[in-house]
Protein backbone atom coordinates (compact mmCIF):
# COMPACT_ATOMS: atom_id res chain seq x y z
CA UNK A 1 0.00 0.00 0.00
CA UNK A 2 2.71 2.38 0.79
CA UNK A 3 4.54 1.61 -2.52
CA UNK A 4 1.24 2.45 -4.46
CA UNK A 5 1.25 5.68 -2.47
CA UNK A 6 4.37 6.89 -3.31
CA UNK A 7 3.95 6.19 -7.03
CA UNK A 8 0.95 8.13 -6.96
CA UNK A 9 3.20 10.99 -5.25
CA UNK A 10 5.77 10.76 -7.97
CA UNK A 11 3.58 10.94 -10.80
CA UNK A 12 2.33 13.83 -8.96
CA UNK A 13 5.38 15.86 -8.88
CA UNK A 14 6.53 14.70 -12.25
CA UNK A 15 3.39 16.57 -13.69
CA UNK A 16 4.31 19.42 -11.67
CA UNK A 17 7.44 20.05 -13.13
CA UNK A 18 6.41 19.33 -16.65
CA UNK A 19 4.16 22.35 -16.01
CA UNK A 20 0.89 20.05 -16.53
CA UNK A 21 -2.33 21.21 -15.15
CA UNK A 22 -2.61 18.67 -12.38
CA UNK A 23 -6.08 20.55 -11.34
CA UNK A 24 -8.04 18.86 -14.48
CA UNK A 25 -7.15 16.04 -13.31
CA UNK A 26 -10.77 14.24 -12.21
CA UNK A 27 -10.75 14.11 -8.23
CA UNK A 28 -10.74 9.95 -7.72
CA UNK A 29 -7.26 10.21 -9.12
CA UNK A 30 -6.38 12.36 -5.88
CA UNK A 31 -7.88 10.65 -3.38
CA UNK A 32 -5.91 8.73 -0.72
CA UNK A 33 -6.10 5.27 -1.24
CA UNK A 34 -8.41 3.20 1.51
CA UNK A 35 -6.71 1.43 4.14
CA UNK A 36 -7.39 -1.77 3.86
CA UNK A 37 -7.97 -3.99 7.51
CA UNK A 38 -6.59 -7.43 8.02
CA UNK A 39 -9.51 -9.70 9.15
CA UNK A 40 -6.88 -11.31 11.71
CA UNK A 41 -6.54 -7.86 13.50
CA UNK A 42 -10.33 -7.91 13.55
CA UNK A 43 -10.64 -11.15 14.93
CA UNK A 44 -7.73 -10.07 17.70
CA UNK A 45 -9.34 -6.33 18.55
CA UNK A 46 -12.50 -8.75 19.05
CA UNK A 47 -10.82 -11.15 21.39
CA UNK A 48 -9.03 -8.39 23.13
CA UNK A 49 -12.71 -7.08 23.81
CA UNK A 50 -14.28 -10.45 25.12
CA UNK A 51 -11.30 -10.86 27.31
CA UNK A 52 -11.18 -7.46 28.87
CA UNK A 53 -14.97 -7.79 29.62
CA UNK A 54 -14.73 -11.08 31.22
CA UNK A 55 -11.82 -10.64 33.26
CA UNK A 56 -13.56 -7.40 34.34
CA UNK A 57 -16.37 -9.42 36.06
CA UNK A 58 -14.06 -11.49 37.95
CA UNK A 59 -11.99 -8.62 39.05
CA UNK A 60 -15.52 -7.04 39.99
CA UNK A 61 -17.03 -10.40 42.21
CA UNK A 62 -13.47 -10.49 43.76
CA UNK A 63 -12.84 -6.60 44.64
CA UNK A 64 -17.26 -6.17 45.78
CA UNK A 65 -17.16 -9.66 47.93
CA UNK A 66 -15.75 -9.27 51.51
CA UNK A 67 -15.28 -12.86 51.58
CA UNK A 68 -13.00 -13.50 48.78
CA UNK A 69 -10.06 -12.01 50.84
CA UNK A 70 -7.71 -15.21 50.89
CA UNK A 71 -4.66 -15.39 49.17
CA UNK A 72 -5.39 -17.72 46.60
CA UNK A 73 -8.35 -15.28 45.65
CA UNK A 74 -6.07 -12.40 45.39
CA UNK A 75 -3.91 -14.31 43.23
CA UNK A 76 -6.81 -15.03 40.90
CA UNK A 77 -7.72 -11.12 41.37
CA UNK A 78 -4.00 -10.61 39.94
CA UNK A 79 -4.53 -13.18 37.16
CA UNK A 80 -7.77 -11.32 36.24
CA UNK A 81 -6.14 -7.80 35.95
CA UNK A 82 -3.16 -9.17 33.76
CA UNK A 83 -5.77 -10.71 31.50
CA UNK A 84 -7.81 -7.48 31.37
CA UNK A 85 -4.34 -5.44 30.89
CA UNK A 86 -3.85 -7.99 27.94
CA UNK A 87 -7.03 -7.82 26.37
CA UNK A 88 -7.30 -3.44 26.30
CA UNK A 89 -3.37 -3.80 25.21
CA UNK A 90 -5.12 -5.90 22.23
CA UNK A 91 -7.61 -3.13 21.45
CA UNK A 92 -5.00 0.00 21.96
CA UNK A 93 -2.10 -2.52 19.33
CA UNK A 94 -5.20 -2.18 17.00
CA UNK A 95 -5.65 1.51 17.21
CA UNK A 96 -1.88 1.85 16.70
CA UNK A 97 -1.82 0.03 13.26
CA UNK A 98 -5.08 2.04 11.48
CA UNK A 99 -5.64 4.86 13.12
CA UNK A 100 -2.01 6.24 15.16
CA UNK A 101 0.94 6.15 13.43
CA UNK A 102 3.65 6.89 16.15
CA UNK A 103 6.85 4.83 16.62
CA UNK A 104 6.61 5.48 20.37
CA UNK A 105 3.43 4.93 20.78
CA UNK A 106 3.79 1.50 18.76
CA UNK A 107 6.48 0.70 21.57
CA UNK A 108 3.66 1.78 24.17
CA UNK A 109 1.30 -0.84 22.93
CA UNK A 110 4.35 -3.80 22.25
CA UNK A 111 5.59 -2.89 26.04
CA UNK A 112 1.79 -3.23 27.64
CA UNK A 113 0.90 -6.46 25.82
CA UNK A 114 4.58 -8.10 26.99
CA UNK A 115 4.12 -7.13 30.72
CA UNK A 116 0.15 -7.80 30.78
CA UNK A 117 0.97 -11.68 29.28
CA UNK A 118 4.37 -11.84 31.12
CA UNK A 119 2.10 -10.96 34.56
CA UNK A 120 -0.47 -13.56 33.13
CA UNK A 121 2.18 -16.32 33.03
CA UNK A 122 3.82 -15.94 36.31
CA UNK A 123 0.25 -15.34 37.57
CA UNK A 124 -0.46 -19.03 36.94
CA UNK A 125 3.03 -19.60 38.28
CA UNK A 126 2.27 -18.13 41.40
CA UNK A 127 -1.52 -19.86 41.61
CA UNK A 128 0.57 -23.41 41.29
CA UNK A 129 2.96 -22.63 44.11
CA UNK A 130 0.23 -21.63 45.97
CA UNK A 131 -2.03 -24.99 45.64
CA UNK A 132 1.38 -26.65 45.99
CA UNK A 133 2.02 -25.09 49.96
CA UNK A 134 -1.32 -25.83 50.25
CA UNK A 135 -0.79 -29.30 50.46
CA UNK A 136 2.95 -29.34 51.38
CA UNK A 137 1.98 -26.93 54.41
CA UNK A 138 -2.14 -27.63 54.85
CA UNK A 139 -1.16 -26.59 58.65
CA UNK A 140 0.71 -23.38 58.22
CA UNK A 141 -1.35 -22.29 55.28
CA UNK A 142 -3.88 -20.04 56.67
CA UNK A 143 -1.26 -17.91 58.61
CA UNK A 144 0.02 -14.20 57.94
CA UNK A 145 2.68 -15.59 56.78
CA UNK A 146 1.07 -17.09 53.39
CA UNK A 147 -0.47 -13.73 53.43
CA UNK A 148 2.92 -11.98 53.62
CA UNK A 149 4.43 -14.60 51.17
CA UNK A 150 1.50 -14.25 48.81
CA UNK A 151 1.86 -9.78 48.53
CA UNK A 152 5.56 -10.11 48.75
CA UNK A 153 5.34 -12.63 45.44
CA UNK A 154 2.74 -10.31 43.63
CA UNK A 155 4.71 -7.51 43.80
CA UNK A 156 8.19 -9.07 42.33
CA UNK A 157 6.05 -10.84 39.74
CA UNK A 158 4.66 -7.67 38.78
CA UNK A 159 8.01 -5.75 38.70
CA UNK A 160 9.17 -8.25 36.77
CA UNK A 161 6.51 -8.23 34.01
CA UNK A 162 6.78 -4.45 33.62
CA UNK A 163 10.53 -4.63 33.70
CA UNK A 164 10.05 -7.18 30.66
CA UNK A 165 7.46 -4.91 29.03
CA UNK A 166 9.90 -1.91 29.04
CA UNK A 167 12.66 -4.07 27.15
CA UNK A 168 11.19 -2.39 23.53
CA UNK A 169 10.84 1.19 25.19
CA UNK A 170 14.10 1.27 26.17
CA UNK A 171 16.25 -0.09 22.54
CA UNK A 172 14.68 -3.78 22.33
CA UNK A 173 13.33 -3.06 19.55
CA UNK A 174 13.73 -3.03 15.52
CA UNK A 175 12.00 -0.06 14.24
CA UNK A 176 15.47 1.36 13.19
CA UNK A 177 16.64 -1.96 11.72
CA UNK A 178 13.61 -3.98 9.75
CA UNK A 179 15.81 -7.08 9.56
CA UNK A 180 16.10 -7.59 13.14
CA UNK A 181 12.68 -7.78 13.35
CA UNK A 182 10.97 -11.04 15.50
CA UNK A 183 7.78 -12.47 13.96
CA UNK A 184 5.82 -9.62 16.52
CA UNK A 185 7.06 -6.29 15.34
CA UNK A 186 8.44 -4.08 16.91
CA UNK A 187 10.18 -6.58 19.66
CA UNK A 188 13.23 -7.58 18.08
CA UNK A 189 14.75 -11.61 17.76
CA UNK A 190 16.54 -11.66 20.81
CA UNK A 191 14.20 -10.04 22.88
CA UNK A 192 11.42 -12.54 21.59
CA UNK A 193 13.93 -15.22 22.36
CA UNK A 194 14.22 -14.50 25.62
CA UNK A 195 10.78 -14.26 26.53
CA UNK A 196 9.94 -17.91 24.52
CA UNK A 197 12.58 -19.33 26.68
CA UNK A 198 11.89 -17.47 29.89
CA UNK A 199 7.97 -19.35 29.35
CA UNK A 200 9.40 -22.35 28.48
CA UNK A 201 11.67 -22.49 32.02
CA UNK A 202 8.15 -20.98 33.66
CA UNK A 203 6.31 -24.09 31.93
CA UNK A 204 9.26 -26.61 33.04
CA UNK A 205 8.91 -25.49 37.06
CA UNK A 206 4.93 -25.74 36.46
CA UNK A 207 4.85 -28.84 35.12
CA UNK A 208 7.20 -30.34 38.16
CA UNK A 209 4.75 -28.53 40.71
CA UNK A 210 1.86 -30.14 39.57
CA UNK A 211 3.76 -33.66 39.39
CA UNK A 212 4.79 -32.88 43.12
CA UNK A 213 0.85 -31.75 43.66
CA UNK A 214 -0.63 -35.20 42.46
CA UNK A 215 2.18 -37.09 44.38
CA UNK A 216 0.86 -35.45 47.70
CA UNK A 217 -2.87 -36.16 46.75
CA UNK A 218 -1.97 -39.80 45.64
CA UNK A 219 0.07 -40.16 49.30
CA UNK A 220 -2.73 -38.50 51.34
CA UNK A 221 -5.96 -40.95 49.75
CA UNK A 222 -3.34 -43.84 50.35
CA UNK A 223 -3.16 -42.66 54.05
CA UNK A 224 -6.73 -42.49 54.04
CA UNK A 225 -7.44 -45.91 52.75
CA UNK A 226 -4.89 -47.17 54.99
CA UNK A 227 -6.53 -45.62 58.19
CA UNK A 228 -10.11 -46.49 57.24
CA UNK A 229 -8.76 -50.03 55.23
CA UNK A 230 -10.22 -48.84 52.09
CA UNK A 231 -10.72 -45.67 50.05
CA UNK A 232 -14.61 -44.13 49.82
CA UNK A 233 -16.03 -43.35 47.05
CA UNK A 234 -15.51 -39.77 47.68
CA UNK A 235 -12.22 -39.65 48.56
CA UNK A 236 -11.50 -41.73 45.22
CA UNK A 237 -13.15 -39.06 42.97
CA UNK A 238 -11.82 -36.05 44.72
CA UNK A 239 -8.73 -37.55 43.98
CA UNK A 240 -9.52 -38.44 40.28
CA UNK A 241 -10.87 -34.86 39.99
CA UNK A 242 -7.92 -33.62 40.91
CA UNK A 243 -5.84 -35.01 38.47
CA UNK A 244 -8.37 -34.57 35.78
CA UNK A 245 -8.49 -30.95 36.90
CA UNK A 246 -4.05 -30.79 36.78
CA UNK A 247 -4.56 -32.40 33.42
CA UNK A 248 -6.72 -29.78 31.99
CA UNK A 249 -5.02 -26.75 33.45
CA UNK A 250 -1.48 -28.55 31.87
CA UNK A 251 -2.48 -29.12 28.87
CA UNK A 252 -4.55 -26.05 27.97
CA UNK A 253 -1.24 -24.05 28.74
CA UNK A 254 0.63 -26.14 26.87
CA UNK A 255 -1.86 -26.02 23.75
CA UNK A 256 -1.88 -22.54 23.90
CA UNK A 257 1.52 -21.47 24.50
CA UNK A 258 4.16 -23.63 23.40
CA UNK A 259 3.40 -23.20 19.63
CA UNK A 260 3.79 -19.67 19.70
CA UNK A 261 7.34 -19.70 22.27
CA UNK A 262 8.56 -22.57 19.47
CA UNK A 263 7.78 -20.13 16.46
CA UNK A 264 9.28 -16.97 18.19
CA UNK A 265 12.71 -18.93 18.35
CA UNK A 266 13.09 -20.34 14.96
CA UNK A 267 11.21 -17.22 12.82
CA UNK A 268 11.32 -14.08 12.16
CA UNK A 269 9.84 -11.52 10.45
CA UNK A 270 10.79 -12.88 7.22
CA UNK A 271 8.25 -16.25 8.00
CA UNK A 272 4.42 -16.43 6.00
CA UNK A 273 2.76 -13.43 8.82
CA UNK A 274 -0.17 -16.21 8.49
CA UNK A 275 1.86 -18.64 11.16
CA UNK A 276 2.51 -16.05 13.49
CA UNK A 277 -1.44 -15.23 13.65
CA UNK A 278 -2.15 -19.05 13.81
CA UNK A 279 0.28 -19.51 16.80
CA UNK A 280 -0.59 -16.45 18.27
CA UNK A 281 -4.19 -16.25 18.62
CA UNK A 282 -4.09 -19.37 20.98
CA UNK A 283 -2.00 -17.63 23.56
CA UNK A 284 -4.09 -14.94 23.29
CA UNK A 285 -7.32 -17.15 23.76
CA UNK A 286 -5.66 -18.78 27.09
CA UNK A 287 -6.63 -15.09 28.68
CA UNK A 288 -10.16 -16.17 27.88
CA UNK A 289 -9.70 -19.34 29.32
CA UNK A 290 -7.98 -18.79 32.53
CA UNK A 291 -11.09 -17.17 34.06
CA UNK A 292 -12.88 -20.44 33.12
CA UNK A 293 -10.32 -22.36 34.86
CA UNK A 294 -9.64 -20.47 37.79
CA UNK A 295 -12.58 -17.72 38.62
CA UNK A 296 -15.53 -19.72 37.47
CA UNK A 297 -15.30 -22.92 38.87
CA UNK A 298 -14.20 -22.09 41.92
CA UNK A 299 -17.72 -22.10 44.18
CA UNK A 300 -17.03 -19.26 46.18
CA UNK A 301 -16.99 -17.17 43.12
CA UNK A 302 -19.57 -19.04 41.75
CA UNK A 303 -21.35 -18.04 44.23
CA UNK A 304 -20.76 -14.31 44.43
CA UNK A 305 -21.21 -14.27 40.50
CA UNK A 306 -25.24 -15.94 41.08
CA UNK A 307 -26.22 -13.37 43.88
CA UNK A 308 -24.83 -10.21 41.41
CA UNK A 309 -26.85 -11.81 38.58
CA UNK A 310 -30.17 -12.83 40.14
CA UNK A 311 -29.69 -12.75 44.42
CA UNK A 312 -30.12 -16.18 44.39
CA UNK A 313 -27.76 -19.17 45.55
CA UNK A 314 -28.51 -22.52 45.80
CA UNK A 315 -28.22 -24.37 49.08
CA UNK A 316 -25.82 -27.07 47.74
CA UNK A 317 -23.02 -24.85 46.28
CA UNK A 318 -23.35 -22.50 49.41
CA UNK A 319 -22.61 -26.26 51.54
CA UNK A 320 -19.99 -27.53 49.10
CA UNK A 321 -16.92 -27.78 50.88
CA UNK A 322 -13.87 -26.05 48.83
CA UNK A 323 -10.90 -28.19 47.82
CA UNK A 324 -7.34 -27.76 46.27
CA UNK A 325 -9.05 -28.81 43.26
CA UNK A 326 -10.91 -25.58 42.73
CA UNK A 327 -8.65 -23.20 41.75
Amino acid sequence: MSNLLQNTSSLLNWDVLEGRNTSAAPSWELEPLPVIVNPWDVLLCVTGTLMSCENAVVIALIAYTPTLRAPMFVLIGSLAFADLLAGLGLILNFIVTYIIDSGFVTLLSAGLLITAFSASVLNILAITVDRYLSLYNALTYHTERTVTFTYVTLVLMWIISMALGLLPVLGWNCLEDESTCSICRPVNKNNAAALAVSFLLIFALILQLYLQICKIAFRHAQQIAVQRQFMTTSHSSSTTKGVSTLTTILGTFAFCWIPLAMYSLVADTRSPVIYTYVTALPAICHSIINPMIYAFRNPEILRSLRIACCGCMPYSLSMRPRTPSDV
